[in-house]
């Protein structure tokens, strides 16, 4: 059966065909004689193209396969120390309701409390089943062979959680998720969480690293959708606060969540679907603010430690939501307050771009081609939602590097509205004023000026 925009059947005529008018050494694997009269040749001997009439049919494409039908995943990154491996203890030992497969993405010893798992994980394939439901793995190097392990139970399962090494670069675990078809097919990312310990992290993120390398502690806060404050029973309500605000200049647009032991609500981690296309459209979690609001909580006492608040910060949209439900905190009736936004002297920050009116399509495609190809290690994510000129779709992307996911929405513009573009964008060196005067000249039925490929400090 040959695809030809359905499959047809026909019969192979030869095999490593050429035409005499082809340019030297341009051949194909068939010709092929089809049902209907047609004689027509096979360009490459893939499933897609050509195969056995009585060969099932090749799986959809991964973008083609709706969003509910893949296993949300949700990459738990955080410095040594954080609390990431507390967490999924704790995960592994509640009563939540969720079946969730645990996959511990460490290259040394287990730390899954062995306790909890009754035996030593042995190898790459081991996959406990706990009590609550959940399941435990461990991968010492392959990643999508563990996905792929999951995947044959993906029916019994709610969600997957990813624990990655305090030391990863949380960049290739998402792009894994977009390289392997079969991984695209089943799993999607769901969002990125990062632990942040708030006696120790402002160490790690002023920590000097030779030219050519990362600060893992930077690149896991500039990722993540949310951000873990954790460990506030040991610190002040300024020890606190001045962590947020250290945060919140890496990346504004992540929600901040303060936690003690790593206790934390699932539904304020999970359920995000931060990477998903089909709700990148409503960017308002994205919107930058003039600052974050901060509620003050006032500790109550247990065992004699003083505990902090678990309202996280705003997403600098001003909708107040986000509030973490630590255990014995409650709302202070004290004042509010706005994070401030400080120069980061890691160079890592994040920005975001509005536009009205409708794009030409060369011009915006060429504004985000250069910038990749020239920044593409520099700019760690983005998203995008914009309207072309002569298209009623709106047209949504995100991506990780220069790994770039573009499609039209589920939802067309509204009639009579105005049309808004905009742009996050979250790496280093980002210069704003740059970025912005590159992307207004995007807008469709302006002179041609070229595209610039500044917008980097």
């Amino acid at each position: 059966m040959c695809n030809t925009g359905n499959w047809t059947v026909g019969t192979i005529a030869k095999q490593y065909y050429r035409e005499p008018n082809w340019p030297p050494g341009k051949i194909v694997p068939y010709q092929v004689l089809l049902d209907d009269g047609r004689l027509i040749f096979a360009p490459m001997d893939d499933d897609r193209v050509i195969r056995p009439s009585d060969a099932p049919p090749p799986p959809p494409p991964p973008e083609e396969i709706p969003d509910s039908e893949k296993l949300p995943v949700t990459i738990i990154t955080g410095f040594l120390g954080a609390g990431k491996t507390t967490l999924v203890n704790y995960i592994l030992t509640q009563n939540h309701g969720k079946k969730i497969a645990i996959i511990e993405n460490e290259f040394g010893a287990v730390n899954i409390d062995e306790e909890l798992v009754a035996e030593n994980l042995r190898t790459a394939e081991d996959i406990i089943s706990m009590d609550n439901g959940c399941m435990c793995c461990t991968v010492r190097g392959d990643l999508i062979s563990a996905l792929a392990k999951l995947a044959e139970r993906k029916d019994q399962l709610d969600h997957v959680i990813i624990e990655t090494t305090g030391l990863a670069d949380p960049a290739p675990v998402c792009v894994t998720f977009n390289q392997d078809d079969n991984v695209a097919r089943n799993f999607r990312v769901d969002g990125l969480l990062c632990l942040v310990d708030v006696m120790h992290i402002e160490q790690h993120l002023d920590e000097v690293r030779p030219e050519g390398t990362v600060n893992e502690a930077v690149q896991q806060v500039a990722f993540a959708d949310r951000i873990l404050i954790n460990k506030i029973d040991l610190a002040s309500p300024e020890q606190i606060l001045e962590v947020k605000e250290r945060v919140h200049s890496i990346n504004s647009f992540a929600e901040l969540i303060e936690s003690t032991k790593s206790q934390i609500p699932l539904d304020k981690i999970l359920g995000l679907s931060s990477f998903s296309l089909e709700r990148i459209e409503d960017m308002s979690e994205w919107d930058e603010g003039d600052g974050e609001e901060e509620v003050v909580a006032v500790a109550e006492q247990d065992h004699g430690d003083a505990h902090g608040s678990a309202h996280g910060a705003g997403h600098g949209s001003g909708h107040g939501e986000g509030h973490a439900e630590v255990p014995l905190c409650e709302e202070s009736s004290g004042g509010k307050r706005k994070l401030k936004k400080k120069h980061d002297l890691s160079g890592v920050g994040s920005v975001g771009l509005t536009l009205g009116g409708d794009l030409d399509s060369h011009k915006f495609n060429a504004f985000m081609s250069t910038l990749l190809q020239m920044h593409a290690q520099d700019i760690y994510r983005s998203k995008g939602v914009v309207s072309l000129k002569g298209e009623t779709d709106k047209y949504v992307f995100q991506g990780v590097h220069e790994n770039i996911q573009f499609m039209p929405a589920k939802t067309k513009w509204e009639d009579g509205k105005e049309r808004v573009n905009k742009l996050v964008f979250i790496g280093k060196g980002l210069d704003r004023d740059s970025l912005q005067k590159q992307f207004n000249s995007c807008l469709a039925d302006l002179p041609d000026g070229g595209v610039g490929h500044g917008g980097f400090a």
